[in-house]
């Protein structure tokens, strides 16, 4: 039998409100609150009752509580705060009933976008207070004062919460959770873990860091050598039991850059950037800020297993390396031995490696890129890379021959270092082996034999803690032979015949170019290149680590003839060469006498080169290379019709591009005879003409002619096939 319902309707309630619904909202703010404040969810539940008593039909009664568990502070998330709005909006509701205000909205924007629509469409809106009509002056006051207010006191809250853990920060009493190799002792000091072996791991890990420099080097070398890291359990269930895992990437990366190991108290490393923040989703938006920029820095405050300054220098050395425009960092794949390393000397910025790949990939240039990249505009500076790595090497190789023998004791030093220190890790995994073997025998002897479900059971487990003793042991005998503690006199011999043949060790096919890398980047900060664009001439300027400085001049290749800085002196040696009737031969000899160096990869010159470069001068030598009288040469212009020489010559350009030039019907060329030499015609006016587009850039060049082929293509006349 259904209970009546007393039915007191409110005198602003008409007749067209109760034709449509009545909306009751229910919100908890978090999921805790839904468990421990069950009584707010009850009385919000119970407003179905209050809309009955106010003459809506129980089937006319829609709650919405799709917002359970999420904050009021923005629409953005709020499934249910959505379709409130949607069917207001749609005039399907003549009341919303809240238990407060703040139930519906803590923003004053959702709020007053609310109130408008509210207002629009006839609905009114009702709490424990009363009911309010939107689109009444007083009400809408009072609605809009009620909603400053829930706003009000949600930053009041905020504040007030964030300011007492601020000062808790500021004394470095806020909980914080502790990293592996830190617990908290009973009176909530945070102390280094009392585990000698979580403690030996840590700190081998920031060991070969510093010694490998990169991440992955690390991580290659735990799982190789079989390093597994302490995590304390931090469930309840848990109970802070230690158990060991397998070392991954990203616990590694949040080790190095946790300052709590350098013994500073931080808080505030990352914060929220409001820009970054998705909707709905309460922990994105974080960013890393600098040290500078944290809320708490307290420096000593924890036992630390690194100093500050070395903390530093990782977090640096971690940045470097993911950075690829950092002139510093790991090494990067390739044959560029000096990649990452290289600035220009005329714009500051870095230099990138360009590999010829129809070459094989076998030759490299060193090129300054940054004005074509940004700014479009003409390359600073660029050079043939095999030049520079050879000088590089040897002023390297140079420099580390006296100190030879403080490299082969240092080198001693730190494989006996590594090798003590994983001995040590093996002697602890021993020992707590030992140990769980012992306490399963306690155990087993401690149970009363008549007991035998439990004894059974305990007996199992003392048989795989022997196991594992035993397998253990086994795996550390192994160990000891392959790579005893210390190292072996021929170890030893080894290493210091390595360090004074550091050629050998350098050219070695063993030495691979990462490892010419690492060891280039250990003794030199940075090289600057720069020199003219049309000089073979180069200044090297290499900054070694120590802040010593070594400058050199280099001569690198060249791809053309008038870009060797010695261009006007062999002209003049040549002309007077055939003035005074020498043959092509001894114009060599007398050049490579001389120390002229001709352009590309050559280094001396030959007959075929200066005979080439005579006719570029429209000179010709009267004898050959037997000395006999060679046939006298044309003209390079004769009218308006020039020889493929004299033509390239004025162009200033390679005698095979103005072929390519002829081939393509940019300029007008014939044969006298089938097979014969190719001549040009060119007047002055195309002279002209051939001289602004030699000028212009290749791909200015290229665009053009694929506009004016496209262009003829659209233009060319429909061919209709007529045909029966």
């Amino acid at each position: 039998m259904t209970a009546s319902i007393e039915v007191r309707r409110h005198h602003k309630i008409e007749v067209n409100h109760l034709d449509r619904l009545a909306i009751v909202y229910v919100r908890q703010s978090t999921l805790a609150q839904l468990q421990q404040h069950q009584e707010s969810t009850r009385l919000q539940y119970a407003l179905v009752h209050h809309a009955a008593t106010l003459g809506w039909a129980p089937e006319r009664v829609l709650v919405i509580d799709d917002d359970q568990g999420k904050s009021g502070t923005s629409a953005a998330g709020r499934p249910g705060f959505t379709r409130l709005v949607t069917e207001v909006s749609l005039g399907h509701v003549g009341l919303i009933l809240g238990i407060e205000m703040s139930r519906l909205a803590r923003s004053n924007r959702d709020w007053h976008h609310l109130l408008e629509v509210c207002a629009l469409f006839q609905t009114l809106i009702g709490d424990t207070d009363g009911i309010y009509n939107p689109a009444d002056y007083n009400d809408r006051l009072l609605l809009g004062l009620k909603g400053t207010m829930s706003e009000a006191e949600l930053h009041i809250l905020k504040n007030r919460m964030h300011q007492g853990k601020l000062n808790k920060a500021r004394r470095g009493a806020l909980g914080t959770p502790t990293p592996s190799g830190y617990l908290r002792d009973v009176y909530g000091q945070i102390q280094m873990d009392p585990d000698e072996q979580v403690q030996q791991v840590i700190r081998l890990i920031f060991r070969k860091f510093e010694a490998l420099g990169t991440l992955h080097a690390v991580l290659h070398y735990l799982v190789e050598e079989q390093i597994q890291l302490g995590v304390r359990e931090r469930t309840r269930a848990g109970g802070g039991l230690l158990t060991w895992r397998r070392p991954n990437r990203m616990t590694l990366q949040n080790l190095l850059h946790n300052p709590m190991y350098a013994g500073v108290y931080a808080y505030g490393r990352r914060q929220v950037d409001p820009k970054k923040k998705l909707a709905g989703r309460s922990s994105t938006g974080r960013v890393t800020l600098p040290p500078s920029q944290w809320h708490v820095l307290l420096k000593e405050h924890v036992p630390a297993y690194i100093s500050w300054e070395q903390y530093q220098q990782n977090v640096a050395r971690m940045a470097a390396n993911r950075n690829i425009a950092s002139l510093s960092g790991a090494p990067k794949r390739g044959t560029g031995l000096l990649s990452g390393l290289l600035r220009c000397g005329h714009c500051g910025h870095r230099m990138v490696v360009s590999y010829h790949t129809a070459l094989g990939g076998s030759a490299l240039r060193y090129n300054c890129i940054r004005q074509v990249s940004d700014y479009a505009g003409s390359p600073c500076f660029s050079c043939t890379g095999a030049v520079v790595d050879d000088w590089v090497t040897a002023q390297l190789l140079e420099a580390l021959t006296p100190v030879s023998v403080a490299l082969s004791l240092e080198a001693q030093s730190a494989l006996n270092r590594d090798r003590e220190a994983l001995d040590q890790h093996w002697h602890a995994r021993l020992e707590r082996a030992q140990y769980e073997a012992e306490r399963a025998a306690r155990q087993y002897r401690g149970v009363e034999p008549e007991h035998r479900l439990v004894a059974r059971s305990l007996e199992r487990a003392w048989e795989q803690a022997l196991e594992a003793e035993r397998t253990l042991k086994e795996e550390y005998e192994r160990h000891v032979h392959l790579r005893p503690r210390q190292l072996t006199p021929a170890e030893i011999l080894q290493v210091q015949t390595l360090s004074t043949a550091l050629p050998a060790l350098w050219s070695a096919s063993t030495t691979t170019m990462q490892d010419r890398k690492e060891i280039l980047r250990l003794v030199v900060k940075q090289i600057t290149l720069w020199g003219a664009v049309n000089d073979e001439r180069m200044d090297v300027r290499i900054e070694w680590q120590g802040g010593n400085v070594t400058a050199g001049q280099l001569i690198r290749p060249v791809a053309r003839l008038d870009q060797v800085s010695t261009y006007a002196e062999l002209c003049a040696r040549v002309e007077a060469g055939v003035t005074q009737e020498k043959t092509a031969l001894e114009m060599a000899d007398e050049l490579n006498a001389a120390g002229l160096r001709p352009p590309k990869r050559r280094t001396t010159w030959n007959a075929a080169q200066v005979r080439s470069l005579a006719q570029r001068l429209g000179l010709q030598f009267s004898k050959g290379t037997d000395g006999r009288a060679v046939p006298s040469r044309r003209p390079p212009r004769a009218g308006d019709w020039w020889t493929l020489d004299g033509l390239a010559q004025m162009l200033n350009m390679p005698v095979v591009t103005l072929y390519g030039w002829l081939h393509r019907d940019i300029v007008k060329g014939e044969q006298l005879k089938q097979g014969g030499t190719w001549r040009i015609w060119a007047d002055d006016a195309e002279v002209r003409r051939l001289q602004v587009l030699r000028a212009e850039p290749i791909g200015a060049r290229q665009h053009r002619q694929w506009v004016s082929k496209a262009t003829s293509m659209l233009e060319e006349p429909e061919v209709r096939d007529v045909s029966p």
